[in-house]
Formats: C-alpha cells, sequence, structure tokens
C-alpha cells in the first residue's frame, strides 16, 4: 500500500519536481518527484524548451499550497521519492499537467509494472498525454518555447528600465534583503540576477566564507528575516520596481506583493532598518518606510529591542546668530545672552583634508554668513554630540529662517555635503531623505562645490601693515564716501578688523572722535573698567556684519580713522550712548560728528550708563577749579612733579629690542613733510635714476626706495650682505627697518636733503623708570601692551634724561588730553601696573636723585599690587625671588 503525508509546497524545480517543507516543522524539506512523467528542466547554461513554462504552471498550481502526496516508488540510490500528488480542490498531480500537455508520460513507464492499478494510472496518464498531442498543448505546440536567460545585469540597459515595474519571480531567498529574481523583460527574454530589496538593510544570513571555508553564523534576527521573506514571496508573482543598481554593480529594486511592499513588512516587524544609501533612489516613497520602521522602534520589535526613543519634537527656540564659525557650525545667542555653538543636523561644510571640497571652504562660510548673521532664527535641536577627544559637546540642530530650512537650503546650493549617519544614530536631520534627494540634485546640476571649479581665492592686502601703505590707501577711500565692507574681526569697542572686497584690502579701523575702555586680551588679565563691555557690544553689533565705512585719516601706526555704520547707524555713536565709550572732543571735531556724539554722551550721562554709573554733574562743572587747586596746591607730593622739558610726541615705530622711535611734532614734522615732498619729485625725474658708485658701507646716508610702497626715503645703512648685495637701512625719518637689494639704493648727496639741512627727526627712546622682562613670552607682551597704549593717540612726553653720548632719551609718556597730569597717570606707570614691566634694582645715575625718590616709591606700590593680582609676568609668582 502506497505511503501518504501531507505537505507544503515550497517551490518548484521542475515541472515534475516539488520542494516540500512538514506542515510542523517548516525547517524540514524533502523533494518529491511526480510518477512516470517527464517535464524539460531549468538550466544555468540555458533552459530547455517549455522549462519555464512547464515549471510555471505547476508553480501557480502548487507554490504556497497544501498537498496530500502517495509515495508510489523511492529511487535507492538518491533515496528520491516518486508518486502523485492531490491539491485540496481535488486537482491531481500528474494528471493535470499532463492533460495541459507540460509533461510527458516516460516511455519506459511501467515496463516492469504488475500492479493493475498502476498500470490502469499508465493507461489513463497516456490517454491524457494523446488528447494534448492531439490539440498541440503545451510542450507539443512545436515550435517556439525557448527563452532567452541572461545572468548578466550588464546586459541590461538601467536607463531604459529605472522606475518601470517588471512582472517577476522570487527564485530564492538569500536573506531578508537579497533576493535571486527572475525578471520577465519579455516574451522571449528573461533576466535572472541578485537584487536589493530597495531601502532595507537586513541582518545576515549563516554563511560559508568563500575563501576560507569557515562558516560565517548569522547576525541576530537575520534567518527569521530570511524565513519571513521565503514564506511570502518564494516562487511567488512579483512586480521589481527598479529604481538603481549598487556601487558593486547588483540590481536595487522594490519587491512588489499583491498585498504591498515586503520593506514595509519586514521594517514594520523589526526585522530591517532602512537604507539611508537607498533614500535618493526612492524618493518621496522612503517615507513610508521611515513610518514603517519608526513603528517597529516604538514597540521595540527585534533589531530595536533597545531603542530608545527621542523626546517628541526636541527643544526648539528662537535664538539670534551671533558668529559664522564655518559652513556647518553657527554662534547663536539665547534671549538671556548666553552664547553657544550650534551644528547645523546631518550636514557638514567643505572639508579641509579633502582636495576637492577644500577650495570652496570660504566660500560656503560667506554664504551662510550673508544669510544669517544677526538673523532671528529658529533652532530645533535634533541631537547631542558628547565631548570626544577632538571637539567638545556640542548639540546638533535644524535652523530656519522665516519658515526656510537653512540645512536644507546649504545643501541645494551645493555648500554642504549630506553626513551618512551610523545604521543606529538617531540624532539626524527629521528631513534626512530630503537632503539626500537635494544633495543629488546640486550634484546633477554642478552647484557650488560639485561644480569642481572653486572661483579665485579672494585675497586681501593688509594696509594697516605700515605707515606707507596706509597714506596710499588712504587717498583713495577718503575720497569715497560710505564704502560697503564687512566687519571681520572687533578688537576692542572701537577697534576693527575690516575688509573691503571691492577694493580687495583688509584694515585696521579705529572710530573717529571717541575712546572706548581697553579690554583685556587675555581672561586672566585686567582690562579698564568697561572695556570688555565695550568689546561684547561690539561682538553683538557688528562682528561679521556688512557695513559701510567713511575714512577721514590715518594714525601713526596705519590705523585708519573713521566712522563705521551698521544698519545706515553710526556705531560710535551708539558706544557712547551705552555709557562705553567717551567723547574725545579734538578729534570728534576734526571728524565733523561732535555734535551727534556730544549729545549722545549727554544722554548716557543723565541716564547714568556704563562708565557714568556714578557721575556727578556738580563735580563736572568744578572740574577745571579742582584742577587749578591740585596744580597749584604747594603740598603736592614729590611724586606728582614733573620734568619741565614737556614736548609733543608721535611714536613711530618699537624696535624688537624694546627701543621706542619718536617723532617731535612742531617745526620737525612741518619741515619733513615739506621736504619729503620735495624728496618725491626729484627720484621721479629720470635723471636722477643713478645707482651708487660703489657699494654701500655701513653708517652711510642714502636715498632708500621702500619695499612696500615704492617710494623714496632717506635712510642709514646699518649692515652689509656683499655676497648676495643686500643691505639693511634704517628709515632715519620713521624708525623702521628692512633689507633691500643695493640696487635699490641711491647715493643721498644733495645738499637740500642732507641730514645738516634737516636731521633724521626718528630718535631713539626708553620709558624712565621701568625694566622690560627678559623672557621672550612676557617681553612680547610688554612690547604689544605699549603699542595698543600709544597706538592712535595724540602723546606728550617728558624728557627726563638725554643721554647725548648714546643718543637716547629718558621719556616719561601721557596722554595728550592728560598733558597736566602727575607721574601716576603716565603710561610707564600703567604698563607696571599691568605686570609688563618692573622697577629696576640697579638705578642709573640720573635715577638716583631725590626727585626721583617718591616716583620710584610708587612705582614700587603698584608693582606690588601687580603681583598680589599674578597680571602680565607675575602670574606664577614672583619671577626676582631666589
Amino acid at each position: 500500500m502506497a505511503k501518504q503525508f501531507f505537505a507544503n509546497v515550497k517551490s518548484v524545480l521542475s515541472g515534475d519536481t516539488l520542494v516540500l517543507t512538514s506542515p510542523n516543522n517548516p525547517n524540514a524539506e524533502r523533494t518529491f518527484s511526480l510518477a512516470f512523467v517527464t517535464g524539460p528542466h531549468l538550466r544555468r547554461e540555458g533552459d530547455e524548451p517549455f522549462a519555464f513554462q512547464s515549471r510555471d504552471y505547476l508553480r501557480k498550481l502548487a507554490v504556497g499550497k497544501v498537498v496530500q502526496c502517495n509515495i508510489l516508488y523511492t529511487i535507492p540510490t538518491s533515496g528520491r521519492d516518486y508518486g502523485v500528488a492531490q491539491l485540496k480542490d481535488g486537482t491531481q498531480l500528474p494528471d493535470d499537467l499532463v492533460k495541459a500537455g507540460w509533461l510527458k508520460v516516460r516511455e519506459d513507464a511501467g515496463r516492469k509494472e504488475e500492479s493493475e492499478e498502476i498500470l490502469q494510472r499508465l493507461e489513463t496518464l497516456r490517454s491524457l498525454e494523446a488528447e494534448a498531442k492531439g490539440e498541440g498543448k503545451g510542450l507539443w505546440e512545436g515550435i517556439g518555447g525557448i527563452i532567452e536567460v541572461q545572468n548578466d545585469i550588464s546586459s541590461l540597459d538601467i536607463n531604459e528600465w529605472k522606475g518601470k515595474a517588471v512582472d517577476a519571480v522570487v527564485e530564492r531567498v538569500l536573506s531578508g534583503d537579497r533576493l535571486l529574481v527572475r525578471l520577465k523583460l519579455s516574451d522571449k527574454k528573461h533576466l535572472q540576477v541578485m537584487t536589493l530589496v530597495a531601502g532595507i538593510r537586513a541582518p545576515t544570513t549563516e554563511r560559508v566564507n568563500q575563501s576560507t571555508g569557515q562558516t560565517q553564523p548569522a547576525e541576530e534576527f537575520g534567518n527569521e528575516a530570511r524565513q519571513f521573506v521565503e514564506q511570502r514571496l518564494l516562487q511567488r508573482d512579483v512586480k521589481a520596481e527598479i529604481v538603481g543598481t549598487s556601487p558593486q554593480g547588483q540590481l536595487i529594486a522594490a519587491i512588489l506583493h499583491p498585498r504591498g511592499s515586503i520593506a514595509e513588512f519586514l521594517l514594520a516587524d523589526g526585522l530591517a532598518r532602512c537604507n539611508d544609501f537607498h533614500s535618493t533612489l526612492l524618493g518621496p516613497k522612503m517615507v513610508a518606510l521611515r513610518a514603517a520602521e519608526k513603528k517597529a522602534q516604538s514597540a521595540k520589535l527585534r533589531l530595536h529591542k533597545d531603542h530608545v526613543a527621542k523626546a517628541e519634537g526636541g527643544s526648539s527656540s528662537d535664538m539670534i546668530v551671533s558668529k559664522i564659525q564655518g559652513a556647518d557650525a553657527i554662534f547663536v545667542r539665547t534671549k538671556n545672552g548666553a552664547e553657544k555653538r550650534i551644528n547645523l543636523s546631518s550636514v557638514r561644510g567643505p572639508r579641509t583634508n579633502e582636495p576637492s571640497e577644500a577650495p570652496f571652504r570660504e566660500e560656503a562660510k560667506e554664504y551662510l554668513r550673508k544669510k544669517l548673521i544677526g538673523k532671528h532664527v529658529k533652532v530645533s535641536v535634533d541631537g547631542h554630540r558628547p565631548a570626544s577627544d577632538d571637539f567638545e559637546a556640542r548639540d546638533v540642530a535644524t535652523v530656519t529662517e522665516k519658515g526656510k530650512n537653512i540645512n536644507l537650503q546649504l545643501v541645494q546650493d551645493g555648500w554642504c555635503s549630506v553626513i551618512r549617519h551610523r545604521k543606529d544614530d538617531t540624532d539626524r536631520a527629521p528631513n534626512y531623505d530630503e537632503l539626500l534627494a537635494a544633495q543629488e540634485k546640486a550634484k546633477e546640476e554642478k552647484k557650488g562645490m560639485w561644480s569642481g571649479k572653486p572661483s579665485k581665492a579672494k585675497t586681501y592686502v593688509d594696509v594697516s601693515e605700515s605707515v606707507q601703505k596706509a597714506k596710499i590707501q588712504l587717498s583713495t577711500l577718503s575720497r569715497q564716501k560710505k564704502v560697503p565692507a564687512i566687519v571681520d574681526f572687533c578688537k576692542a569697542g572701537s577697534r576693527f578688523t575690516v575688509l573691503i572686497p571691492r577694493e580687495g584690502v583688509k584694515l585696521t579701523m579705529v572710530l573717529a572722535g571717541v575712546r572706548a575702555p581697553r579690554a583685556p586680551r587675555l581672561p586672566q588679565e585686567k582690562g579698564e573698567p568697561f572695556g570688555q563691555e565695550a568689546l561684547d557690544l561690539a561682538n553683538r553689533r557688528c562682528n561679521q556684519r556688512d557695513c559701510e565705512i567713511d575714512i577721514h585719516d590715518i594714525d601713526k601706526v596705519g590705523g585708519f580713522i573713521g566712522d563705521l555704520y551698521i544698519n545706515r547707524e553710526s556705531f560710535a555713536k551708539v558706544l557712547v550712548e551705552e555709557g562705553l565709550a567717551s567723547v574725545h572732543q579734538y578729534s570728534a571735531e576734526k571728524a565733523g560728528n561732535a555734535t551727534e556724539l556730544l549729545a549722545a554722551e549727554k544722554r548716557a550721562k543723565e541716564g547714568r550708563k556704563g562708565m557714568w554709573h556714578d557721575w556727578d554733574p556738580s563735580q563736572e562743572e568744578d572740574a577745571e577749579e579742582e584742577v587749578a587747586d591740585v596744580e597749584a596746591s604747594k603740598d603736592a607730593a614729590p611724586a606728582d612733579k614733573k620734568a619741565a622739558d614737556y614736548r609733543e610726541v608721535v611714536v613711530t615705530n618699537i624696535d624688537s629690542n624694546g627701543k621706542l622711535k619718536i617723532q617731535e611734532v612742531g617745526k620737525g614734522t612741518s619741515a619733513l613733510e615739506i621736504l619729503m615732498n620735495e624728496f618725491k619729485k626729484f627720484h621721479l625725474d629720470s635723471k636722477n635714476n643713478k645707482p651708487l658708485a660703489n657699494p654701500p658701507k655701513a653708517g652711510e646716508f642714502v636715498a632708500a626706495k621702500f619695499s612696500a610702497d615704492g617710494q623714496w626715503y632717506r635712510a642709514r645703512v646699518r649692515s652689509n650682505d656683499r655676497t648676495a648685495k643686500v643691505a639693511e637701512v634704517v628709515y632715519i625719518d620713521y624708525g623702521n627697518s628692512e633689507k633691500i637689494p643695493w640696487s635699490n639704493l641711491r647715493a643721498l648727496d644733495q645738499p637740500q636733503f642732507s641730514t645738516q639741512k634737516l636731521k633724521g627727526q626718528a630718535t631713539d627712546a626708553v620709558l624712565s623708570f621701568i625694566q622690560l622682562p627678559t623672557a621672550p613670552d612676557y617681553f612680547s607682551d610688554a612690547l604689544n601692551y605699549i603699542f595698543e597704549a600709544t597706538d592712535g593717540r595724540s602723546l606728550v612726553a617728558s624728557f627726563d634724561f638725554v643721554d647725548s653720548k648714546e643718543g637716547l632719551s629718558y621719556i616719561t609718556l601721557f596722554d595728550e588730553k592728560k598733558s597736566g597730569s602727575t607721574f601716576v597717570d603716565s603710561i610707564n606707570k600703567d604698563v607696571v601696573a599691568s605686570g609688563h614691566a618692573l622697577v629696576p634694582k640697579k638705578l642709573k645715575a640720573w635715577e638716583r636723585g631725590r626727585a626721583s625718590e617718591e616716583v620710584l616709591k610708587k612705582l614700587r606700590e603698584v608693582e606690588a599690587q601687580a603681583k598680589s593680582d599674578r597680571l602680565g609676568m607675575w602670574e606664577y609668582g614672583d619671577i626676582t625671588e631666589d
């Protein structure tokens, strides 16, 4: 008696063979062939005629259904069972296939059979075969039946088929996201290739490494994902919607079952994750996949069992953009005034270490600056990046301005690329797929950094580098009004670095008519009262802003004096109005803005703002009388006495050894101006273009062509390099020096330009009663401090002692408007008080007089205070102790 059993049909190998699984154990498989019949077979090297049609008929009849099988015999060598089967609807196999003409009865069938039942069955099959043959059904059609099957994707024109849904059959399931699919391109042509399920990435299944022969275990839920797809798609009719190919050349397609996309079902069951790399291929269809994944994450299904949900919506607040750090990072100021850094979610500006991107860094930053600086924006925090070795902790956020998504605009215009997040990274932009699509479009349209053609790098010449360069540029800028510019950096409340794009220059800008208190350069330093507040206001209102400037003059070191307008409002007036700067009446009247500034100062005083918080009108009214009383007082301490030799001076240079180069304002400078005009005309005449007759000698006076502006000045040769034919010269009227070739030297033998006619106007001087530190860093800090203290100010010098033998003057410097002040108001005292100089222990002969005792006493008091406050060179304690 034949053995009977029930099974599920998993797949069909050919028209005569089924692969069955146990209803109770899907992993238990067996191969079952239909008895007495044979059909054409599908082969790798090429299918037999009608093989696909024969198998397809049986596939549609049986796959996924329960069958009742009767085993008639078993082949001992292979162990394969042969028999007949019946579906629940009564369909008999192989009878139905023979009748339809898709199977032939084997010629040797029944030769050794004696069973009447089997012989009767064979008779029935042969009768059905004769009927099909007579009607020309199936295999008996006689012609055609050959389908060309290709296994190489290179034969497919992806652009032709992209976006089209092709009828297909899933031949094999390798993993949840990798299928062997037979695409029915036409009735006569099929393509059978490995296909990636679009939009997802499933865990891998157990597999053997071909190179080592070792078995690699499946990832968690990998086998479950494969079984999920097998049960639903294996040898089922599907639609394959082709979307593209992977970098490895594999076909990517959305696999659509009549009930929907298999990708969505896998995601919803937590058996796969969204694949960001497919986002641009799927476009808007990625939204449904993200939603399915989010549903599984919320339920913590399988792959998402450890998922930590983000707070809905995240934190969102209105802020003001205070600084642009780069194309993907900004500083914002909150309503309470606090400033913090924000990185834009999921986007990255041009990278320095990428040669194709690096040239676009400044352009990208400027693009964002124009869009955001000073603007009110909405910041929606999408996540937080903890501190690491290379980066500080920071928030990542989506920034919108007037409803426009700035992250998206940067990507759309090609100034940022999209970050490829890790699969478990949830700190990403909510419109991540839109960003990826925008990036692909920007690449196609060759926008921004994808153009491959960076604009010529914008370079700015620093015209404040020297007085000579500044003078040349002044003639151009002083003739223009409201010159468009950009504030590049705020050095102090009234001092800025400004860029002028149309001129291609960078300059130091000093506000005319005001004096803002000095801000500390380092956190541990003490600036003047309200200096930091003035700098903070400048940063809030001016830093990186577009502005307009009017230039009136230059100072002694190349700074440009003028007015700066932000949104057509004078920032000098704003600074004074807030009580963070005072009016310098002389320079204000010279600049023509005295009336406006004095009115602003009056309002600040009346409002007791900033430096006027303790202003007393009655004291101001009596100020002149009080000063007169102090000067007339016979009881004034000797420390407040000053030498009688006062002269108005300008500091033109500070040498690397700490010596000052000064010009005395008066007849000498007037005569110098006249001489230089004649000197310039003389050297413009080609008749006077005569090189030196002999090599220059150290100490010789010459005419030298200054490298910065190409003009001729009087100079003295300091040293010579006869091999290179280069001389180091000192410009005797200004004090600066440089090395220039002999070819740029001329004889200074004209009587009208000689030093007998007008001596060199730059003389050497040092500050009296103080000693600069010897440590290089502290010495450099001291020089910078003296530079800032004398920069842009009209000064009065008390000539305490003149060493005619050394050609050196010892001076005490005062601000011009305090020329009647005492020594304790001097710049010398300020240098010691800030910790940038000390009182010398070994005094010079002229410093040991009785008149100097009180001066030295007061200096030692401020030195002690600087030590106590750990200022400047005293930051680590008393360096003079043994």
